[in-house]
């Protein structure tokens, strides 16, 4: 007891210091294909049971060409990329050419409401290797939901939302901003590891998906 009074002493003075309980890294990750955005993730890639949060200022500036080495190789399983309201029409050629399997995508229309919904039972259902979605005007509780759907069916979700939404709180453990002029990736926000303090350069066009 005298020991735990001395302890608590000290502590209230301030002449001993309380660490802080060190983060753990996630177990495990999805190599995302590119190494030098691998060295600065936890786990050495895309959570695999959490939302990944993609900030775009534009729609088309690679934000498919940085996800496409890890759907590449998570589409060889037998889940399914379920690609959730695009806001465009996804042009498979381009799917197929960068390794997926043309069987593994799975491509579900839905109304801005709707798409939240569908994005949520895909997440949650445990049955999709990855889920890709593009919300609109959705705010922190929505996101919860997906990240909550994201932790209970063990499945990684990728989020694409305008760069605005930087401003605002994410439930994401990852967010990076992909910014132009020039080209580069920002993590804002890493859970399990420091945010890196620079920007790192955009990857080239090359990278190994297997």
């Amino acid at each position: 007891m005298s020991a735990v009074v001395a302890l608590d002493g000290l502590l209230a003075s301030r002449r001993l210091w309380r660490g802080q309980p060190a983060t753990q890294a996630p177990a495990d990750a999805i190599a995302t294909g590119w190494a030098a955005f691998d060295a600065v993730l936890p786990g050495g890639g895309w959570p695999t049971a959490a939302l990944s949060e993609i900030l775009l200022p534009a729609d088309g500036v690679g934000e498919l060409r940085l996800v496409w080495p890890a759907l590449a190789r998570l589409s060889q399983g037998d889940g399914v990329i379920a690609i959730v309201a695009p806001p465009y029409r996804a042009h498979a050629p381009a799917w197929q050419a960068a390794g997926l399997c043309h069987e593994s995508l799975q491509v579900i229309d839905a109304n801005p409401r709707d798409a939240l919904w569908a994005a949520e039972q895909c997440l949650r259902s445990g049955a999709c290797a990855a889920v890709l979605c593009w919300p609109h005007k959705a705010d922190d509780r929505a996101l919860r939901r997906l990240q909550v759907a994201a932790e209970t069916g063990r499945t990684p979700g990728f989020v694409f939302r305008d760069a605005h939404a930087a401003l605002n709180p994410s439930p994401a453990p990852l967010r990076i901003a992909i910014e132009t002029a020039p080209h580069r990736l920002r993590v804002l926000k890493c859970r399990g590891a420091l945010v890196p303090p620079a920007p790192l350069p955009f990857p080239a066009t090359t990278a190994t998906a297997g």
